[in-house]
């Protein structure tokens, strides 16, 4: 790829596109030109990037003819659509929707773990789901010293996730809650504020929802293996901004807390985060805004010999979306 690339952002108004504008700003990624792409109705808005006000352009009226790469941070319709119409032109896609991830011709990346493979790549990459993303950094490590047989992980998921209208929702009702009075929600179709509930994705008939069983096959598939077991419970809580999981995981034969620390102290974009004479440890308040995930409380599982606890918080937008896709991109042209 071009070393100064004519890049373009698909779904630049939304929380993860404002993102990686920022991200493309304060990390000095090169460039050539810039296209901000969005809605019809969100053309004409300007958006700042170096001291320049950018336009945000109709995607559907836009030609990726000229255009190197590609991010799009938009829903998974728009990205089956447009993706290939922009791959076809010669634009190297980076995707952060779920449209193409589990495709075979799509790598799926993590540059941490698995950026070999990018270059398998036929003009579509896959960002992996962000749950999946924060769990596998702090999981790869310990993967590749021994072999593990079997994760849980359970996540506590920020409105983050869903979006700037989850956020907004939240603050609203949590201040309508207070205040006793009625709020209309339009996002969540349970109460959000100060509440929990089962992550609102599609319910299958085995029970699992769409977001657990995303982390059990985009895993596989960024570790290279198809027999991992893992099972996974997602959960909503009244949060604005990171994810927190804790972690079950058993190993093949016993893996000491002390090598399980050093291992991730020594593994790229991770940091250790915790108090232990305090009892502090990450939440996500302290992982809002840091480009590393944050681990911490690794503990031997009482109920099983080769078996470790641990806990590890992520900020959603940053590592697990915009950042992860940046960091394709850099490898791609650095």
């Amino acid at each position: 790829m071009n070393r100064s690339p004519n890049v373009a952002i698909v779904g630049a108004t939304g929380a993860v596109g404002l993102t990686l504008l920022s991200l493309l700003e304060t990390r000095h990624f090169p460039l050539n030109s810039l296209h901000l792409l969005a809605s019809p109705k969100s053309a004409g808005t300007q958006i700042k990037f170096r001291s320049n006000a950018l336009n945000v352009k109709s995607l559907d009226a836009f030609s990726f003819r000229d255009i190197d790469l590609a991010f799009f941070a938009a829903d998974n319709d728009i990205a089956k659509q447009f993706a290939p119409i922009a791959a076809a032109q010669g634009t190297i896609v980076i995707d952060k929707s779920s449209a193409f991830r589990l495709d075979s011709n799509v790598p799926l990346v993590i540059p941490e773990i698995n950026a070999e493979v990018l270059t398998t790549h036929q003009g579509i990459i896959a960002s992996p789901n962000c749950t999946t993303t924060i769990m596998l950094m702090a999981i790869a490590p310990l993967y590749k010293k021994k072999q593990i047989r079997r994760i849980i992980a359970s996540t506590y998921q920020a409105a983050s996730g869903a979006g700037i209208q989850a956020i907004r929702e939240l603050k609203e009702e949590s201040l309508a809650f207070l205040e006793n009075r009625p709020y209309a929600r339009s996002v969540f179709p349970q109460p959000y504020a100060f509440n929990v509930f089962a992550h609102n994705s599609k319910l299958y008939d085995n029970g699992y929802v769409d977001e657990e069983l995303k982390i059990l096959e985009e895993s596989r598939k960024i570790l290279g293996d198809a027999s991992l077991r893992i099972s996974a419970t997602c959960v909503r809580v009244p949060t604005l901004r990171s994810h927190a999981e804790t972690l079950n995981i058993e190993f093949s034969e016993p893996f000491s807390v002390e090598e399980a620390y050093d291992t991730l102290c020594k593994a790229p974009g991770l940091l250790k985060w915790e108090e232990r004479v305090s009892g502090k440890f990450a939440t996500p308040l302290d992982a809002q805004g840091k480009d590393e995930v944050l681990f911490g409380r690794i503990r031997q599982d009482l109920s099983h010999p080769n078996a470790l606890e641990m806990w590890v918080v992520g900020d959603q937008i940053l590592k697990g979306a915009a950042l992860n896709a940046v960091q394709i991109a850099e490898y791609l042209i650095l």
